[in-house]
């Protein structure tokens, strides 16, 4: 294995275990800036002992092993505990000695736990909103700034700068790293929903990078949904978010080619549909809608994702309902994004050019100036309508703009089928 083929590999397991020592770490030093720059500390030894050692069994256990040893050398170089060394004496040693005991258990404890109570420290109220989804995102989803930034189409100096201030007020204010519980909770949830689903949809659409998704950050958002639900069983929300995330995560083998190419929605192999995750969706659904939460903007977009789950083929999708609901979701979550894929949705149910009427509305909009999907789906529109120089344009457009290998290759493909039927 080269050294090239070794930090790709590194990588690829700092996707998926960063959260998960940043949290077991985190439970402990009950800092989580402090924490992620431990987990740093990991990952740079592993950069730098890995392509000599080799890579060990297990990736994941070293990392975690290797941060638990940074953290006690952390403890045991404390300033204030060295000053006290001599009237301590026996006292530092065992406080040392329960560090590892500590740790060792908070390593061993449910996982689960310690990544909710790390999306609930994030979320605190002691931070703008902003910040608590650029902070999560960043530990949680252990997503670069600069695909935070994609998610939130913002300057990634912005991004920079949030993560940075949130740490540092989050240890100012000593807050506790802990679920919280009554009204408290009440009036975090929606801030920890809005990140649970951005992680989500990082993994199922990938901003940057070669994959056209990213499995792994699916399944952690998923998992603390899961947790989440069982947390809060009567929060209609928490139910509508986990249904939905079920529900797109069902179409993820059919969403990837053999070669990983993209395969859009209308094009997909429906058997290939995980029906387990749709049963489980639509189960989710509907305890949020016995819980009143019909209107919940989660339960609403679930209600669209469960059309089409339930349609046995593409043609049988009920686009007029999907147009009505986002006609609805349009009136209750106003947003640029809502009403591109409301356009895309008029467009299906009426025709090419009730979509690109639409969508001519919101082209506008400075936080879509940036966005490759608005290009992409007017390219749609007028290739349809028949209009290939200028849907070629728009698809090359898109193209230029995806930081996403996959998408720009489909994206292209597009734009020379444009250059075809000319």
């Amino acid at each position: 294995m080269t050294v090239t083929d070794i930090h790709r590999t590194i990588d690829a397991v700092w996707r998926i275990e960063s959260a998960r020592i940043i949290a077991g770490l985190a439970r402990i030093v009950r800092d989580v800036g402090l924490a992620e720059e431990l987990a740093q500390d990991a990952l740079v030894a592993a950069l730098e002992q890995w392509p000599e050692s080799g890579l060990p069994d297990n990736p994941g256990a070293w990392l975690m092993a290797t941060a638990k040893h940074r953290a006690i050398d952390h403890f045991r170089r404390n300033k204030l505990l060295e000053r006290k060394h001599e009237e301590l004496g026996r006292e530092l040693e065992i406080r040392q000695e329960a560090a590892v005991a500590d740790f060792d258990a908070a390593i061993d404890d449910d996982i689960g736990d310690h990544l909710l109570r790390l999306v609930f420290t994030a979320c605190h109220p002691v931070l703008s909103s902003e910040a608590r989804v650029a902070l999560t995102l960043r530990l949680l989803g252990g997503l670069t700034t600069d695909e935070i930034a994609r998610a939130f189409l913002v300057p990634e100096p912005t991004v920079a700068q949030r993560i940075v201030r949130a740490k540092r007020t989050l240890a100012e204010a000593r807050v506790p790293f802990e679920v919280p519980r009554a009204t408290e909770l009440a009036t975090r949830l929606s801030s920890v929903l809005e990140v649970i689903y951005l992680i989500f949809n990082e993994g199922y659409l990938a901003t940057a990078g070669e994959n056209w998704t990213r499995p792994a950050l699916c399944e952690d958002a998923l998992r603390l949904g899961r947790i989440l639900a069982e947390l809060v069983p009567n929060e209609p929300e928490v139910h509508g978010l986990v249904s939905l995330m079920e529900i797109q995560a069902s179409r993820s083998a059919a969403r990837v080619g053999r070669s990983g190419e993209p395969i859009l929605l209308l094009d997909q192999n429906r058997g290939q549909w995980d029906q387990l995750l749709i049963h489980r969706g639509l189960a989710a659904l509907e305890r949020a809608e016995q819980l009143g939460g019909t209107t919940g903007t989660y339960a609403m977009q679930a209600a669209i994702a469960a059309c089409h789950a339930r349609a046995r083929t593409a043609a049988e999708t009920d686009w007029k309902r999907i147009a009505a609901l986002y006609d609805s979701l349009a009136r209750l979550m106003p947003s640029p994004i809502v009403e591109l894929n409301r356009a895309v949705a008029h467009a299906m149910a009426f025709g090419p050019a009730a979509g690109l009427e639409l969508i001519d509305t919101v082209a506008s909009e400075p936080s879509l100036k940036s966005y490759h999907l608005l290009p992409s789906v007017r390219g749609d529109f007028l290739f349809k309508l028949g209009r290939s120089a200028e849907a070629r344009a728009e698809f090359e457009r898109a193209a230029a703009m995806t930081r996403n290998a996959r998408e720009r290759e489909l994206l292209l493909d597009r734009a020379r089928a444009c250059a075809g039927g000319q």
